[in-house]
């Protein structure tokens, strides 16, 4: 076992695009049943929310009017946040790394008769033509799940017409420098928030099983104008007295201490 593991097999090290995908690919393939059966009431089957502290798409209003609109969903899980834009009047498609969570879509959307057009694939290289959506977005999904999140960037700048809108929402960058624990152990810092060494969860056998990867505040906004977008706002939801549920690290406790989520709305230069 490598030297930098804490004994349980998890702690920090480099990883790699290839090892990165492949273990977060295995990962979602094998737990998508009891996510949704964890999280599932939580996030609804045709609601867009934002993250642990519950915020909706109803309620923000981030991806602006749907009507008509042609939507892409990457990192979409099970399709949620799609089925919430289709619900609405938008043409959506549906995309996640993992095979096991298109099926769990696939399997809501025989029950619910929202039927989105799906499909598995890297969020680095989606397999669309340029200028072909209105608006891309992800909660929760694929940025911190890949080596190189600017290319997700640049692939949402890409397929997005000119004037589109990239909406995403990943864990907010201070939270890395303190532990992923929702009591009051949560609010200690115990490493450097400008340590972006990726967090790795491994085997026996040293392959990596889950990873995720660090960037800061300011890492986002390069990232973001270097994919020739524009930063039209950057929200950070205070946990609402309304829930009091635990997801892992996310808590009421923390919540109102730090922020637990941040949520990117960038534009694409109508000229370019």
């Amino acid at each position: 076992m490598d030297p930098f593991i804490d004994g349980f097999g998890v702690g920090h090290r480099a990883a790699g695009a290839d090892e990165t995908r492949a273990a977060n690919r295995g990962w979602w393939d094998e737990e998508a049943t009891a996510y949704y059966a964890e999280h599932g009431d939580f996030l609804g089957d045709g609601r867009l929310v934002w993250g642990p502290e519950g915020f909706t798409e109803s309620e923000l209003g981030l991806l602006g009017p749907l009507e008509g609109r042609d939507v892409l969903e990457i990192g979409g899980g099970a399709a949620q946040g799609g089925r919430y834009a289709a619900a609405r009047g938008a043409r959506v498609v549906s995309t996640d790394l993992s095979a096991g969570m298109l099926r769990q879509a696939a399997a809501i959307d025989a029950r619910s008769g929202i039927a989105l057009p799906l499909a598995q694939c890297d969020a680095t290289a989606l397999p669309f033509v340029d200028s072909c959506f209105d608006i891309v977005f992800t909660a929760y999904g694929a940025v911190p799940f890949v080596a190189d999140s600017g290319a997700i960037m640049r692939e949402a700048a890409r397929v997005l017409r000119p004037g589109g809108r990239f909406v995403f929402a990943t864990t907010h960058p201070v939270r890395w420098a303190f532990p992923d624990a929702p009591g009051p152990e949560g609010l200690v810092a115990d490493r450097s928030y400008f340590d972006r060494t990726p967090y790795v969860e491994q085997g026996d056998d040293g392959a990596a099983t889950y990873v995720e990867h660090h960037r800061t505040l300011g890492d986002r906004v390069r990232e973001i104008a270097g994919a020739g977008l524009t930063l039209v706002d950057l929200v950070e939801p205070e946990w609402p007295d309304r829930n009091p549920q635990v997801w892992g690290g996310w808590s009421p406790a923390r919540g109102r201490v730090i922020p637990g989520t941040a949520i990117f709305v960038a534009d694409k230069r109508a000229g370019g």
